[in-house]
């Protein structure tokens, strides 16, 4: 084998070595990196965090004096605001959004900025209660424009 002809290979190895790890590195077994910002005095916000990390995902929480400036910087619509603002894999989940939701996004990867549970839904991760409803969450796109994302029912 000659000098370009082995150059050539190796090269080709190289890349296959590569693009064989970031394949093994992006198809799961690691858990999400999901940061939530919260209120030090929020309950419900630590019950949802904790939640999420029963369900799989690596949580950071960052306690925030000002969450409507986090809200702004991220561009979570005021309509759809909620108690705590998280952002996993660059999308942006407002409020009591489901663990099952949150993977299915990752999943399918809409061309959206995020999620969005808007208010404390009783029944919702963090939120249990007696009295539980089914609940929406919507998407919401870099504009603030927000649509019907999925109906949560009420389970028991």
């Amino acid at each position: 084998m000659n000098a370009k002809r082995l150059a050539a290979f190796v090269a080709g190895a190289a890349l296959i070595v590569t693009v064989g790890g970031l394949v093994i590195l992006s198809s799961g077994g690691e858990e999400e990196a999901l940061v939530v910002y919260r209120s030090p005095t929020c309950g419900c916000c630590q019950k949802w965090a904790d939640y999420m990390a029963d369900h799989g995902y690596d949580v950071e929480v960052r306690n925030v004096t000002s969450l409507a400036t986090v809200k702004r910087e991220l561009g979570v619509p005021h309509e759809s605001s909620s108690c705590h603002t998280a952002v996993v894999d660059g999308y942006v989940i407002e409020g009591h959004v489901p663990a099952s939701t949150v993977a299915r996004l990752l999943r399918e990867r809409p061309d959206v900025a995020g999620l969005a549970v808007p208010g404390m839904p009783i029944g919702s991760p963090g939120m249990e209660g007696p009295n539980a409803e089914p609940y929406n969450v919507l998407s919401f796109d870099s504009e603030g424009a927000s649509e019907h994302f999925e109906t949560i029912p009420v389970t028991r």
